[in-house]
């Protein structure tokens, strides 16, 4: 049974959310790591005692600082990305001028997947901006940057609101850009190869039926691999990107350019790999969570309307 193009694009939509729920729910905490000692080098050692700090200033609960924006930011990346993702698998078809049925390779889907990359920026970075402000927020503070922090999402957005006005959510687009389209070439290119590698020239579709990974095994491990590409080539972007997003709060911040030759010349390179560690683990827990939950209820829906 051929399913129309609406029916397609709404069947990515929500197995895109469900894929970006899942990357929430288990890669939460070290995000707000991430974040934290990308803005704060200098307050935390590493991982551990970024953890042990954290939980000793605000508890348990501190770890999960923004999880509302984040879940709103994933959930419309994801689900954007995803149906974007399957447009532009189109483009990429009548680009290279094969039928739209014909598979693509691992390249041409790594293509497909950065210029979907694109779309989805604009519903992200808003959201991402808010998380990455509450995530921080206790050390904005803490470093007398601000004299009164905003503890709910509702008082960072007035916050934006009252002093940038709307396009204030977009402080960090062009990093966000920067970091969102060649990173998601790698992202699903590692991801593609990943999964042509596990089928052992089978269908890629039928990665569970594998006898030597069975299970949910290959998704879980090629989701893991296309998430550490991402971050491995985009990193240091990020890292400005999370600067100027959280330091704005503070008042003028410059921009791309201006924030990475400052952080360069004043803290050094490897300042731009602050956080790295949590980033690494939550780019393969996180992302195999979403991969594995994306692919798994985007099967089950095809099924339940290809029963009809």
């Amino acid at each position: 049974m051929r399913i129309n193009s609406a029916i397609q694009a709404a069947i990515d939509l929500t197995a895109g959310a469900a894929g970006g729920t899942a990357c929430v729910v288990t890669g939460q905490p070290f995000d707000t790591a991430k974040v934290k000692m990308q803005t704060f080098p200098n307050m935390y050692k590493g991982l551990v005692d970024c953890f042990v700090k954290t939980y000793k200033q605000v508890g348990f609960r501190g770890f999960y600082k923004g999880t509302t924006p984040a879940l709103l930011a994933n959930i419309a990346e994801n689900s954007v990305l995803f149906m974007c993702y399957g447009f532009c698998q189109q483009i990429v078809r009548k680009i290279v001028g094969v039928d739209r049925k014909t598979k693509l390779s691992d390249l041409q889907n790594a293509a497909a997947g950065s210029f979907a990359s694109a779309f989805a920026t604009l519903v992200l970075c808003p959201t991402e901006l808010v998380k990455c402000r509450l995530q921080a927020m206790y050390e904005m503070q803490l470093s007398g940057k601000i004299i009164q922090g905003h503890n709910t999402v509702w008082s960072v957005v007035k916050g934006v609101i009252q002093k940038d006005g709307p396009l204030g959510f977009y402080r960090g687009l062009s990093s966000t850009l920067l970091r969102e389209v060649p990173g998601y070439f790698f992202f699903f290119g590692g991801y593609e190869l990943s999964r042509t590698f596990f089928a052992s020239g089978r269908s890629k579709d039928d990665l569970g039926m594998v006898t030597l990974f069975p299970g949910p095994v290959p998704l879980l491990l090629s989701g893991g691999f296309g998430g550490s590409c991402l971050w491995i080539s985009v990193y240091p972007v990020d890292c400005v990107k999370s600067r100027i997003q959280v330091l704005s709060m503070a008042g003028k911040q410059a921009g791309f350019m201006g924030t990475f030759v400052t952080v360069v010349r004043t803290e050094g390179v490897l300042a731009l790999y602050s956080g790295l560690t949590p980033t690494m683990i939550r780019a393969f827990v996180a992302n195999g969570a979403l991969f594995l939950a994306y692919e798994y209820s985007r099967k089950l829906m095809m099924k339940q309307i290809d029963s009809y």
